[in-house]
């Protein structure tokens, strides 16, 4: 949305409304600006979830796993996990082989024990933002 929007949904003029989000952005509550695309129109048709196990998790196995998953255009997301699972990624594909071909490819990653996934049936809630 425009700053001159923003400045009207919240009742004030637009010039004190940019400087409060650019007082935002500089102490970092705002870290970046995304579109949201929707996946399905740009041709990905499987959402899914990858649930990693690694076999050590020694700092250089660790950082070598990380690095390889920045790379993967289908994880869209990544968390570090406590518990059974080490990592969790949200990702995408176009279509059932694509995901097979993924799974394949996780599990033949060196240091990888295990990957375990989950198709995503249907999003019922997506709020890209912390409460506010």
């Amino acid at each position: 949305m425009t700053n001159v929007e923003l400045a009207s949904r919240l009742g004030m003029s637009p010039p004190p409304c940019l400087r409060r989000v650019r007082a935002l952005e500089e102490a970092g509550f705002i870290k970046g600006y995304r579109a949201l695309v929707d996946e399905k129109r740009l041709g990905f048709e499987v959402p899914f979830f990858a649930f990693v196990h690694l076999a050590s998790q020694a700092g250089p196995d660790l950082d070598a796993f990380i690095a390889h998953v920045r790379t993967m255009p289908a994880v869209r997301a990544s968390w570090t996990l406590s518990g059974d699972m080490d990592f969790m990624l949200q990702c995408v594909a176009p279509d059932m082989k694509a995901f097979q071909t993924f799974v394949a490819e996780m599990t033949a990653l060196p240091n990888v024990r295990n990957v375990r996934t989950a198709l995503a049936i249907s999003q019922v809630k997506d709020e890209g933002a912390a409460p506010l």
